[in-house]
């Protein structure tokens, strides 16, 4: 039997602000390690090996939404993933329908196959426990049981949802029947739930046969389904992108997999579909916020968490990540400091949940800050902002060895450009030429034109633009090898 890893690459982990941004959320961050979170998860279900369940492991399933297509293929291929399938959400609609659409992708080509669903943004230490886990967790998989693994819990947390277990099942150790699953508690509730041990932190991982999950979804959820069916059957093949159809996948209503069906598979349900938890104890972390980071991350000799260039004086169980500049502290104790180039964050540790609450406001008033760094990823590199003017502005822009921009031309403004290291090709309205470091051009505005990197290192230029109206909208694209049409990206 084969087991398709689905990896659900969507959300912005607002409480992880101004790191992790709507456009560049933290599952696409090197939070922890070198490599981004999304690039760990891949890597550890990989590596699964259960020979006495006589799995396969098949190549992975990505859901992610439209706007981080090209970065979620950009650090797929740098951990040596060429060619992926990365399914294309034209809207959020949370994870039982991304769930649904993959399972209707997978049951078209194994209809039998076991699906182990994860999502993107979660840090396990223990890889070997892991495995272990789902290794015995394929026994009641293929037994029809949807299953979900609980985090046996390590104190008393309030950001986590819990599942409370039944009885044992099959006589396997670490495998029950699901009794409830009960939100987010208060600190006394939650103290009580841990002291039981009766309850799991709820992981938010599945393994499910993918026909299974569709009939389940069928009979409790048949709006979900019929949708995300439809959307399916209407998608479209673009590049390494399943763009599943927009008008068919949003008619289906937004839900949660527990919502939608978990809730439904408990002991005292009625329905003919049975659920069951597995006790996952593997160094597992959601990294929901800044606190949670601290917790796992590596400490000096008086528990702070320091990156960046950070002097501290007389400072204690605290995190600073310091971007762009020196920050300095004293006299400070269990407090979050985060600086990047066009925000900072001061917070308690023991309130880091609540950053969510800044977000909202930065976006009830139509601040970029919400959605976007000052570095804006493109699949063809970044570019960013160095200053802002009434009529001009000066950008930093990297492509990456042998990508390009669009064939474009703009109606309001003109661009100089100065290669700062690497070596460009451009072209610029009938000729083509190349310039190599401290050489410039200029564009005058109309004119159709495109910048390359024909080379095996990134291509730096400084672009300085000058012009009645400087929006990323004053776009005419005529060729894009990105599939891109008119729209707000360079």
């Amino acid at each position: 039997m084969k087991i398709i890893p689905v990896i659900l690459c969507g959300g912005s982990g607002t409480r992880l602000w101004p790191l992790s941004r709507q456009l560049y959320p933290k599952q696409l961050l090197a939070l922890v390690g070198d490599n981004s979170l999304l690039q760990n998860t891949v890597s550890r279900i990989e590596s699964l090996s259960c020979p006495d369940a006589e799995l396969d492991i098949d190549k992975a399933l990505y859901v992610s939404n439209e706007e981080h297509r090209f970065l979620v293929a950009q650090q797929l291929q740098e951990i040596g993933l060429k060619k992926s399938r990365v399914v294309l959400e034209p809207e959020g609609r949370n994870t039982a329908p991304a769930l649904s659409a993959a399972a209707e992708i997978i049951v078209q080509h194994e209809e039998d196959a076991l699906m182990m669903v994860m999502p993107a943004d979660h840090l396990i230490k223990n890889e070997p426990a892991f495995h272990a886990a789902i290794c015995e967790a394929t026994t009641l998989a293929k037994q029809d049981q949807l299953v979900t693994f609980g985090i046996v819990p390590a104190h008393p947390e309030t950001g986590y949802g819990y599942i409370e277990h039944g009885e044992n099942l099959d006589g396997k150790e670490g495998c029950f029947s699901i009794k409830q699953f009960v939100e987010k508690p208060d600190l006394e509730t939650a103290t009580r739930y841990v002291d039981s041990g009766d309850f799991f932190w709820n992981s938010g991982m599945f393994l499910i046969k993918a026909s299974i999950w569709l009939k389940a979804v069928s009979d409790m959820k048949p709006e979900i389904a019929k949708a995300c069916q439809q959307a399916v059957n209407l998608a479209e093949q673009d590049l390494d992108f399943i763009r599943l159809d927009r008008d068919a996948f949003t008619r289906s209503p937004a839900d949660s997999i527990d919502y939608a069906v978990m809730e439904n598979v408990t002991e005292s349900a009625s329905h003919q579909f049975r659920g069951a938890v597995v006790a996952l104890d593997a160094g597992w972390s959601d990294i929901g916020a800044w606190d949670s980071l601290w917790e796992v991350s590596e400490k000096e000799s008086s528990g702070n968490v320091l990156r960046g260039d950070v002097m501290t004086d007389d400072t204690s169980n605290s995190m600073v990540l310091a971007e762009h500049r020196l920050v300095t502290t004293v006299g400070l104790e269990n407090i979050i400091i985060i600086e990047t180039a066009d925000a900072v964050l001061v917070a308690d540790k023991n309130k880091a949940q609540n950053v969510k609450n800044i977000v909202n406001q930065i976006k009830a008033l139509n601040r970029d800050e919400a959605d976007i760094h000052r570095c804006v990823y493109r699949p063809w590199g970044n570019y960013q902002g160095i200053d802002l003017g009434t009529r001009f502005q000066v950008k930093r822009i990297v492509v990456n060895p042998g990508a390009q921009l669009s064939l474009q031309m703009h109606h309001h403004r003109a661009e100089h450009w100065v290669v700062v290291s690497g070596t460009a090709q451009v072209t610029k309205g009938d000729e083509t030429f190349l310039l190599s470091e401290n050489q410039s051009t200029y564009i005058p505005i109309g004119v159709v034109h495109r910048l390359e990197n024909p080379g095996t290192i990134p291509l730096e230029i400084i672009e300085v633009q000058s012009g009645s109206y400087l929006g990323e909208d004053d776009i005419v694209r005529f060729q894009d090898q990105y599939g891109r049409g008119q729209s707000k990206e360079s």
